[in-house]
């Protein structure tokens, strides 16, 4: 399998999210601008301004050249000519019932036969949403399981354990599943992993579809939109402190406007803001910690 064929598939997958966003909208809500990378390769990155989502965005990328010996170092590989393209969105609603919705996914090569695929999906609750959670995992373990039963728990974990706010002791959100350098050692070949990839990369459409019905027209109050600022600021810090795409993207020359497309366009960080104890916030943030089992989770 070419990396061409897998980086066109890519730019079908941009093609069709986008398609569906603007459904939802009843508008198009993209600007796009096209770029090349000095180092070779470019992309297509659109952001979106619109009724229901604030702001986002919903990038592909394809780009090669040589790479940096701090990435290769970082990769425990040897410098040499790599080639990455994918897919990455970021979604930041308005309504504070609705939550940030992030995916990637991507593939990654080098002339030294080195090779692998990776991505995830995850969601960001202003309020986290009981029915929401268990609708969110159970649809992604229904994916990971037509694979093989090992997948969900095994990616839930590394979600879990990778959105974490280390600072901050809490995770980012309700998780959902994330993957790294798979290849044909866990799903038998190349072709298993991109029809995987394909699977998950899919799914972005029906799950924020169903959650942007659910909530778009919930009302809310400015106290919700004060709670709504602060819960984006942690998405902020976990992005710029420690997630590896971000510092990838950085490291290897990647478009700096397209790799902050994910900041939301307004955050706010108060001195130490403490909840309101039994406060639906107070709910929400005993409920950013790992190990949950959404599925079967039950509200006491």
């Amino acid at each position: 399998m070419k990396k061409e064929h897998i980086s066109a598939w890519f730019q079908s997958l941009q093609d069709d999210i986008c398609t569906e966003i603007n459904n939802l909208e009843n508008k198009n809500v993209f600007q796009e601008d096209r770029w090349e990378r000095e180092g070779g390769g470019g992309g297509r990155s659109r952001a979106i301004t619109g009724e229901i989502i604030e702001k986002g965005g919903v990038n592909f990328s394809a780009v090669h050249g040589k790479m940096p010996s701090k990435i290769a170092n970082a990769l425990g590989i040897a410098p040499n000519n790599f080639f990455a393209t994918g897919v990455s969105i970021v979604l930041h609603p308005k309504n504070p019932m609705l939550p940030i919705i992030h995916m990637n996914v991507r593939y990654f090569e080098t002339d030294q036969g080195d090779w692998w695929f990776g991505g995830g999906i995850d969601v960001t609750p202003h309020y986290v949403d009981i029915n929401d959670a268990i609708f969110f995992h159970s649809f992604l373990k229904e994916k990971c399981d037509s694979y093989g039963d090992q997948w969900y728990p095994k990616f839930k974990t590394w979600a879990d354990d990778y959105f974490f706010i280390k600072h901050r002791n809490e995770t980012r959100g309700i998780g959902g599943i994330f993957f790294d350098r798979v290849n044909d050692k866990e799903f038998g070949s190349k072709e298993s992993c991109f029809d995987f990839v394909m699977d998950i990369g899919n799914s972005f459409v029906p799950i924020y579809i169903t959650l942007a019905e659910r909530h778009k027209n919930k009302s809310y109050t400015k106290s919700n939109q004060e709670w709504q600022y602060l819960r984006r600021s942690r998405y902020v810090e976990f992005n710029l402190v420690w997630d590896r795409g971000t510092k990838f993207g950085l490291d290897t020359n990647g478009r700096t406007e397209s790799i902050l497309m994910s900041m939301p366009p307004r955050a706010h960080w108060v001195y130490d803001h403490q909840v309101v104890l039994g406060s639906p916030e107070d709910k929400t943030q005993n409920l950013l910690v790992k190990g949950i089992d959404w599925i079967n989770y039950k509200e006491e």
